[in-house]
């Protein structure tokens, strides 16, 4: 393992942690502007159909795709900016 990906690894986890914070906060309002409803349905929901459950999925699943890219991609620059090393080699 290369010393930036060592040296990188806690901020990673970090940056990690919080973009996971900031893609449920996206989902629970994008969910609430698309349905108007304070609550996005769980897989174990019985009073919510198939189609709900599985739009609520998708949607939950691309925001946090998006973000999760955005954080590692935007932390791994901000850390050759700050270092000159990049984390991924």
């Amino acid at each position: 393992m290369r010393t930036g990906r060592l040296i990188y690894r806690p901020i990673g986890m970090v940056v990690g942690v919080v973009g996971g914070m900031a893609a449920t906060k996206m989902f629970n309002k994008t969910w609430k502007l698309l349905t108007h409803q304070d609550d996005a349905p769980d897989a174990m929901d019985r009073d919510r159909g198939w189609g709900e459950i599985l739009a609520a999925a998708a949607v939950q699943g691309a925001i946090y795709a998006v973000v999760h890219a955005a954080v590692n991609r935007g932390g791994a620059v901000a850390f050759r900016r700050g270092t000159g090393i990049w984390p991924g080699h």
